[in-house]
């Protein structure tokens, strides 16, 4: 399913397209991308303009962008932290400068928790601090997913706590997680519907 005509598709829907009351969400699977564009005041529900089944990868994005005429309109965009590396033309992998905003080293892991000041990248030079390909849209058009930046702090101070203290103990039995969710770091509750079905029954919730 593909969308090609963006105001038409509002004016069949009675609604004024102005680009900046308006987001590009891009949500991406091995083999498949969907595109919604998403109001920014909730007042208008969310319309799918793309659902196809193709990789992900960075020439999809780039047909995807050229074919909604996103040089025309010039929304800004959501995405997962994949998609924005892609958009940004960055290596994707366990690079070391992954981060399109600054020039944040991955593979220093002993500053990880004590450097706080990165410097800013001036440039996404083809060829340069792991750039593969020309940027699809302007940095400042990003707008980063909080959601997984929240889920990413989480595992890591997660992992940083002291496995063998009172206060790590207390979050793994509460949330009853195996002993693999807890190498994860991963505080998502338990994977048995019957014990998580037990833990609501046993304290009832209101609202």
């Amino acid at each position: 399913m593909f969308c090609y005509d963006v105001d038409g598709l509002m004016n069949a829907l009675g609604i004024k397209h102005d680009p900046q009351e308006w987001q590009l969400f891009i949500d991406s699977l091995k083999l498949s991308l969907k595109v919604v564009l998403l109001h920014n005041g909730n007042q208008h529900t969310s319309i799918p303009v793309r659902h196809v089944h193709v990789k992900e990868t960075y020439e999809n994005l780039k047909q995807l962008l050229n074919k909604l005429e996103y040089s025309k309109y010039g929304w800004h965009i959501c995405g997962d932290l994949k998609v924005v590396s892609m958009l940004m033309g960055l290596q994707l992998g366990y690079v070391k400068y992954c981060c399109f905003l600054c020039e944040w080293d991955s593979q220093a892991k002993t500053l990880r928790y004590l450097k706080r000041d990165w410097p800013q990248r001036k440039s996404l030079m083809v060829g340069e601090k792991n750039v593969q390909h020309p940027a699809l849209a302007e940095w400042h058009k990003i707008l980063p997913p909080p959601l997984h930046i929240r889920l990413g702090l989480m595992k890591n101070f997660v992992k940083a706590m002291d496995q063998t203290g009172s206060v790590f103990k207390y979050l793994a039995e509460k949330n009853q997680l195996s002993e693999a969710k807890i190498k994860e770091g991963g505080f998502c509750g338990s994977s048995d519907p019957q014990a998580l079905q037990r833990r609501y029954v046993e304290q009832p919730t209101s609202g």
